[in-house]
């Protein structure tokens, strides 16, 4: 399980306040692009399509290829938008914009957030995982979407709103 350092330290940066995160779909034959994370989820684990938050005076698109490229290393071009989702979990509370986005450069490496310093790091791995693989895991070790979108065609032939709020959220 996490430590109580690390999961401060989460709480701090992100915790309390509502947070807009934008978030890249890259998908690559039947693989998605996914930024494994220790010390978040259910399970102390939590793999997840790779994207963080909006910062004042900078567009969704920059926050887009800002965050791929700092937590993957990959050089990105927007596409489309394909849902929207909400995460409460107190003291987390996201509204999370999800975009398809394709590959135009880059070499595929661990990246950070820079929110957290270099001793507090949470990212663990990067890489383009197959939706088998993904079936054939815990479900809880997987954003939420995957419980519903399970195969990449899902996440393109489908626009919407998703709702994952934890009982208890406060």
């Amino acid at each position: 399980m996490p430590s109580s350092e690390i999961t401060q330290g989460i709480h701090d940066a992100f915790g309390h306040r509502l947070r807009l995160r934008v978030s890249g779909i890259c998908l690559q034959d039947d693989s998605i692009l996914l930024v494994k994370h220790h010390a978040l989820g259910e399970k102390g684990i939590l793999w997840a399509p790779p994207g963080g938050g909006l910062q004042l005076g900078e567009t969704i698109e920059e926050t887009l290829k800002r965050e791929l490229m700092e937590e993957t290393g990959l050089e990105v071009k927007m596409q489309f938008p394909l849902l929207i989702n909400e995460y409460m979990q107190y003291p987390l509370h996201a509204v999370e914009l999800f975009f398809k986005v394709e590959q135009l450069g880059g070499v595929l490496k661990r990246g950070m957030d820079p929110e957290l310093g270099q001793e507090n790091q949470i990212i663990q791995e990067v890489a383009f995982v197959s939706f088998e693989e993904i079936r054939a895991q815990d479900p809880a070790i997987f954003h939420s979407l995957f419980r519903s979108y399970n195969r990449a065609e899902h996440f393109v032939n489908f626009l919407g709103y998703e709702q994952n709020i934890a009982s208890g959220t406060r």
